[in-house]
């Protein structure tokens, strides 16, 4: 299977009319991007035909400046990293990989598609000093990374790092970090009610906007509503 096939395939679901609704997920402003108009359930289809690629054809697929397409090669990782046969030492290699080419990984989805799998899940036994260098990173994408990495650890009732990584990233300047941050300290605070309280009682006058929204979306009415009384104050 190689990266060529791989963009032959995607391309028959190119569509001209769908690329404006593709383009509207696409926050990078790197001004060479470009889009095929292929719907994501495809892209994602495509990818699973092509799970057992090679590193060295997905290292390919990351240098193609259509979007479609290094959304194909980070869902050909997370698929690859999911399964439960790949090995130890294939997995230290995906994760090596989105890390070298994280440059390539300049969009939301691309995190949230590849990080809990990619990183989090090989980081589960291991230390995770590399989550709090990625949270101080200049790149906006590396820093979520970081914290959106942390749910394969929440999956397991580990939410510590969720929370120290959060406290790194409350007052980020970036919208999309801000949302990240509310959600995933939203499912921690699933796990460790009172660890989310803590995290508000701290934050909650200085958070942005969208942290808050994320973080009190699936708390009690009354909960909800004595932290919006506190927000009221500052």
């Amino acid at each position: 299977m190689t990266a060529s096939q791989f963009i032959e395939k995607l391309s028959t679901f190119r569509n001209d009319q769908e690329i404006d609704k593709v383009e509207k997920f696409f926050k990078g402003n790197d001004r060479v991007t470009q889009h095929f108009g292929v719907k994501f359930g495809d892209v994602f289809n495509t990818a699973k035909e092509f799970s057992s690629m090679s590193l060295e054809e997905i290292d390919k697929l990351l240098d193609n400046d259509f979007y479609e397409v290094r959304m194909g090669a980070v869902s050909i990782m997370d698929f690859q990293a999911a399964n439960k046969k790949t090995s130890e030492e294939k997995k230290k290699e995906l994760f090596d990989l989105y890390l070298n080419r994280h440059d390539r990984l300049n969009n939301w989805d691309f995190v949230d598609r590849g990080a809990c799998h990619i990183i989090g899940e090989y980081l589960i036994d291991k230390p995770r000093d590399i989550l709090y260098q990625l949270a101080e990173s200049e790149d906006p994408w590396e820093r979520r990374t970081a914290v959106v990495s942390t749910h394969a650890f929440i999956r397991k009732n580990d939410t510590e790092d969720t929370f120290k990584i959060a406290e790194i990233l409350v007052h980020d300047s970036n919208e999309l970090v801000n949302k990240a941050v509310g959600s995933w300290i939203r499912e921690a605070g699933k796990k460790n009610p009172k660890r989310l309280n803590h995290f508000l009682d701290q934050y909650v006058e200085t958070m942005s906007v969208a942290t808050f929204s994320y973080a009190i979306e699936k708390l009690d009415p009354e909960t909800k509503k004595h932290y919006k009384e506190l927000r009221k104050k500052r």
